[in-house]
């Protein structure tokens, strides 16, 4: 019995190396015919986005479609060489706007010229506005220089200009986006994202009529950078990386925005968090609303993902860029949010507008491959991009 089993044992055993031989002979063999990393499932991309336009100069941030169609972008001063900060694109050419005059920096009469325009919307009534930051680089705000500008798209001339109250620009105020509500007062309302680098975050209220001007939610948790925000773009943590070696968080207030098309609805979030929040227009206006209690009622709608840019449209939806994951998210009227484009182009999707043809526009711009975040290293390349892509909706009314 005992050597029936060792038998048995051996035979077993014998069986096994020649089964583990075959098995190794055939990895080698077959290791010649490994698939290359090319032919291995690949990220997918969604939505077919489609080139509008590109720009091998400046870095762009803002777009804005009109109702007639026309496209303008702005290029802000933040160490580029700038030769105008507004322009409007015609075909894949640039035309300074409304003159190259204006666009000429002179901050000895930052009224009338345009220092760094950070952002630029039409209205829905022929006209563009402009929105200057006053301050080229993230420097402090020249004096008088922080401004609304309104072009009539007929003359293609100033037809107003607004500048913001000494008490609401602060010292670190970097005013970013800006949207419209002309069903409010007398001339209208606008309202403003303050998305200061190093100091507080705030939406600021404008009366276009008055030129009055409310700070609102200043240094609320919801206008802030959110606390241990980390964001990760094209695989890497995105820090200011100094040339010394040294590094520091890259906080940013809040910035994108959006108007629900009722105009009684502000969307807004910081770029460096992932949520969107939503606070009553009346509110915000109201004086006689304390800041606890208006921030109070904000509410947060959750994760959208870490967004530069907002939108809205006529149905109610918000859209905003995702830049960690290169994509543009959708968020339907009492939906939830989707994917509408993803693809590795989308490089840092900037600013969104909605165009009168039910196209979602949008910059692209490597915002995160500037020199500031690879110690001094520009890892940009040309050309940037304006790219759209179908959404069959029309634009948010803004009367």
């Amino acid at each position: 019995m005992m050597k029936t089993r060792m038998m048995k044992t051996a035979l077993a055993l014998s069986v096994a190396l020649v089964a583990g031989s075959n098995a190794l002979n055939a990895l080698a063999a077959d290791a010649h015919a490994l698939p290359a990393l090319s032919e291995l499932a690949q990220d997918r991309a969604i939505g077919k986005p489609e080139v509008v336009a590109t720009f091998s100069g400046a870095m762009p941030t803002g777009v804005t479609v009109t109702e007639t169609g026309r496209i303008f972008v702005n290029f802000p001063r933040w160490g580029d060489d700038v030769p105008f900060t507004v322009a409007e694109v015609k075909g894949n050419r640039l035309v300074p706007y409304p003159d190259a005059a204006i666009n000429t920096a002179d901050n000895s009469a930052p009224r009338t010229h345009l220092l760094s325009v950070q952002s630029v919307v039409a209205d829905g009534r022929g006209r563009v506005w402009i929105l200057d930051t006053a301050a080229p680089g993230f420097s402090k705000p020249v004096a008088g220089g922080a401004k609304l500008v309104a072009v009539n798209l007929k003359t293609n001339q100033v037809e107003k200009t607004i500048v913001f109250p000494a008490d609401v620009i602060k010292p670190a105020t970097y005013v970013n986006d800006m949207r419209f509500d002309f069903r409010i007062g007398k001339a209208g309302v606008a309202y403003v994202t303050d998305s200061s680098l190093s100091g507080t975050g705030a939406i600021i209220v404008i009366d276009l009529d008055t030129g009055k001007a409310l700070r609102r939610l200043e240094g609320d948790r919801t206008t802030s950078p959110e606390a241990g925000f980390s964001p990760v773009v094209e695989g890497e943590t995105l820090l200011q990386r100094h040339a010394d070696g040294t590094t520091a968080p890259f906080s940013v207030a809040s910035d994108g925005i959006a108007i629900s098309p009722d105009g009684k609805t502000l969307y807004y979030s910081p770029l460096s968090g992932r949520h969107l929040y939503a606070v009553s227009t009346a509110l915000l206006r109201d004086p006689a609303v304390t800041e606890s209690q208006l921030s109070a009622s904000v509410k947060d709608l959750g994760e959208k993902g870490a967004s530069d840019g907002l939108e809205s449209d006529a149905k109610g939806a918000v859209y905003a860029g995702d830049y960690e994951r290169n994509a543009i998210r959708k968020l339907p009227a009492g939906g939830e949010w989707t994917t509408i484009a993803h693809g590795p182009e989308i490089l840092w999707p900037d600013t969104l507008s909605v165009g009168p043809d039910g196209y979602l526009y949008f910059t692209t711009n490597q915002l995160n491959r500037q020199p500031g975040f690879h110690g001094g290293k520009d890892l940009r390349q040309k050309p940037y991009a304006l790219l759209r892509i179908k959404i069959n909706a029309a634009p948010a009314p803004t009367h």
